[in-house]
């Protein structure tokens, strides 16, 4: 007997955007930012008169990232994700919440299992990187 599964050709980061579209990523980028006012440790970084911006960078940048329109580097050029986030204080707790957040994001999204793997180890390395305390 075979699995099926395991003969899919395995999905890559830049073939995200072709899996769920602009769409999708709209709507994990929704999801998660649904969370972070009532976030005890992710809240406070956020500004609340910023989130609409914040959601709006973060979308673009997935975009971007996962294989669509670039207009993330026409907009702000470089992502330079560790100069940028420099001014925030996160460690590994900050780091695990925003894990878990985008987790419950995905979850919420209900995308396949292939698509969801391949954004979740993308963030969660992101995640990773960005620690500086």
């Amino acid at each position: 007997m075979t699995d099926s599964a395991s003969h899919e050709t395995p999905l890559t980061e830049g073939q995200i955007y072709d899996a769920i579209g602009s769409d999708g990523i709209a709507r994990l980028v929704h999801a998660f930012y649904q969370q972070i006012p009532q976030d005890d440790v992710l809240g406070p970084m956020y500004p609340p008169h910023d989130l609409p911006g914040a959601e709006e960078r973060l979308r673009l940048f997935l975009l971007f990232r996962f294989g669509g329109p670039q207009d993330y580097l026409q907009r702000r050029g470089h992502p330079m994700l560790r100069g940028r986030h420099a001014p925030f204080s996160i460690n590994q707790t900050a780091r695990d919440r925003w894990v878990q957040l985008m987790d419950n994001a995905l979850e919420q999204c209900r995308f396949s299992l292939q698509v969801s793997t391949v954004i979740r180890s993308f963030l969660a390395q992101v995640a990773t990187f960005l620690i500086n305390q």
